[in-house]
């Protein structure tokens, strides 16, 4: 009996009289057409042989095996061979190429080659870029390092250029300098690690002192139109706000009572030689005080007018007022002195008594001086003038006349 199968025969009872060969269907082999053929696998759900259908650019062989997986080359993945591998892209006649990824991914797009997931801070279709805030390493093996550049003092982006080793910063933000953006620039100053504007009220010149203030302090540099102090906010000495408060100009020259102080310069001097005037006489008229003190109208002149400061002003005049008070005190005690000086020569007790029978003469001192007060000089309460000169002495035992 033949004994062919059922479902790979031709016919069951047909065979080869001599070798029993069955006569199969396409797709199956065997004697009794019991198996598949090459490039045929079986198919559980029907019990046939189907066909592998292996993609031939991607297989090795027509052939698979029994689940039907066929033979892939290189690069080449999938139950028939037909698409790439990871790592792998474009599928064509020719297999799959491998993804240019610069040893920064393992896969990318099947079709289009993008690489994918970039790894190493890169980034780009073939990861041959380095991601915003890092550089490329000269290196060998052109890692992507972090940019030594702060966001705050630029845009964190940085490059190496020809000829240099070491990175740049891309752009630095306003205020900032350097090539890594960690100095402040002209006009800033560094304040709590932050650059900040120069505070000067506008009156510096960029042009002649280019940093405007000190870069670590802030201290204004080069203060103009007679301005002085720590950010060029007070006038010179000498010099004083205008009535709108906005230009520093210079203080006029009044002549008063008070002490002035000139500065008057020789051609040929090198120093200036500086006197003090005692209290300048109000009548004297400017043309006076101009001939004997010449005073130039230019700042520029040798000659300059220099007035006294307050805290001078007001030494000069407490000095004036104790040597007045002095010189008074002195006056007044030197009167005080000749005024008992004379008291005590007025009263002097000097005088001559003769006594004569029934009279005494008396001749005083004091005769000779007019208007001399002589009541005083004689203490006993007893004791008389008399209008006509004559002293009398009276008791209660004797009366007598003089």
């Amino acid at each position: 009996l033949c004994n062919c199968s059922a479902v790979g025969s031709i016919g069951a009872a047909e065979c080869d009289g001599v070798t029993g060969q069955c006569l199969c269907r396409e797709g199956y082999a065997g004697l009794r057409c019991e198996s598949c053929a090459q490039g045929f696998y079986p198919e559980r759900s029907s019990q046939g042989c189907r066909p592998c259908g292996c993609s031939p650019p991607g297989s090795r062989s027509p052939h698979c095996d029994d689940s039907g997986k066929c033979q892939c080359k290189d690069g080449v993945t999938g139950l028939k061979c037909d698409q790439c591998s990871d790592g792998y892209y474009r599928f064509n006649e020719t297999a799959c190429e491998p993804c240019q990824c610069n040893n920064h991914s393992k896969t990318c797009n099947s079709s289009t080659g993008t690489c994918l997931q970039c790894q190493d801070n890169t980034e780009g279709d073939h990861c041959e870029l380095c991601k915003e805030g890092f550089y490329r390493s000269p290196h060998a093996a052109h890692a992507c390092h972090h940019c030594p550049c702060s966001t705050v003092a630029s845009t964190g982006t940085c490059r190496i250029h020809p000829g240099e080793t070491a990175p740049r910063c891309d752009k630095c933000r306003t205020g900032y300098t350097g090539p890594n953006c960690n100095r402040c620039d002209n006009g800033y100053y560094n304040s709590d690690s932050i650059c900040v504007r120069c505070k000067c009220n506008g009156n510096v010149d960029p042009a002649r002192s280019p940093s405007v203030c000190k870069p670590e302090s802030g201290e204004c540099l080069s203060c103009l139109y007679h301005t002085a102090g720590f950010h060029c906010e007070e006038c010179e000495d000498g010099y004083v706000r205008d009535p709108e408060g906005t230009n520093c100009t210079k203080k006029e020259a009044t002549l008063g009572p008070e002490t002035r102080e000139f500065t008057t310069s020789a051609p040929n001097a090198s120093k200036a030689t500086s006197f003090s005037t005692a209290v300048i006489n109000s009548t004297l008229s400017p043309t006076t005080i101009q001939t004997v003190f010449p005073i130039s109208s230019s700042d520029n002149s040798t000659s300059a007018f220099a007035d006294v400061s307050w805290t001078q002003f007001n030494i000069i005049i407490l000095t004036v007022i104790i040597i007045v008070v002095v010189l008074l005190m002195g006056f007044v005690g030197a009167v005080y002195m000749y005024r008992e000086y004379q008291n005590r020569k007025l009263n002097a007790p000097f005088w001559t008594i003769e006594l004569k029978e029934d009279n005494i003469s008396f001749s005083s001192y004091h005769d000779s001086i007019p208007n001399a007060d002589v009541s005083g000089l004689l203490e006993d309460d007893g004791n008389e003038v008399a209008p006509n000169g004559q002293l009398t002495l009276t008791t209660p035992m004797h009366n007598f006349k003089a």
